[in-house]
C-alpha cells in the first residue's frame, strides 16, 4: 500500500507541474503582442518568346483588421522603371490578379506583386501592407 500512495502521490505532483507550465505559458502568450500575418506570392514564366503571350499571377492576403484589400502587379523592363501593370478588385479577403501581355522586344522583364490595404473602396491613400519578391522573365 505505501508504494501505491507514492505512485500517487508523483503522478499527482507531476500533473500540477504540467497545470503550472501551461498557465505560465498562456499567461506569458497572452501578454506578448500581436502581429498581422499575411504574404504575397507571385509566379510567372522564367523565359517568354517575342510576341507571345506571357502569363504572370499573384494571390496575396493580410489578417490586418480594418483594411479592404488590392492586389497591384508592377513590372519594370527595358530601363522604364516600375510601373503598375493591372490591379484586382478591392476585395475584403484575399485578393488575385492575373496579367497577360506580350513583349515587342527581347530582354528582361522584372514583375512584382504589392498589396495595399484600403479603408473603403475610394480611398486615394491606399497603406502598402507587403511586397513579393521579384521575377524576372528573359524573353528571347
Amino acid at each position: 500500500m505505501t508504494r501505491t500512495k507514492k505512485t500517487g502521490m508523483k503522478a499527482r505532483g507531476g500533473r500540477v507541474a504540467v497545470i503550472g507550465a501551461m498557465g505560465l505559458a498562456s499567461v506569458a502568450l497572452a501578454a506578448a503582442p500581436a502581429f498581422a500575418k499575411g504574404g504575397v506570392d507571385i509566379t510567372a514564366p522564367s523565359t517568354g518568346q517575342v510576341g507571345k503571350t506571357i502569363t504572370v499571377k499573384a494571390h496575396g492576403g493580410d489578417d490586418s483588421a480594418g483594411y479592404l484589400h488590392q492586389l497591384c502587379l508592377e513590372e519594370n523592363g527595358f530601363g522604364e522603371g516600375w510601373h503598375q501593370e493591372n490591379c484586382s478588385a478591392v476585395v475584403k479577403g484575399d485578393a488575385q490578379v492575373t496579367a497577360n501581355g506580350t513583349s515587342a522586344r527581347r530582354g528582361d522583364l522584372r514583375f512584382r506583386a504589392v498589396l495595399y490595404g484600403l479603408t473603403s473602396k475610394n480611398d486615394h491613400k491606399p497603406v502598402r501592407l507587403h511586397a513579393s519578391d521579384v521575377v524576372t522573365v528573359h524573353v528571347r
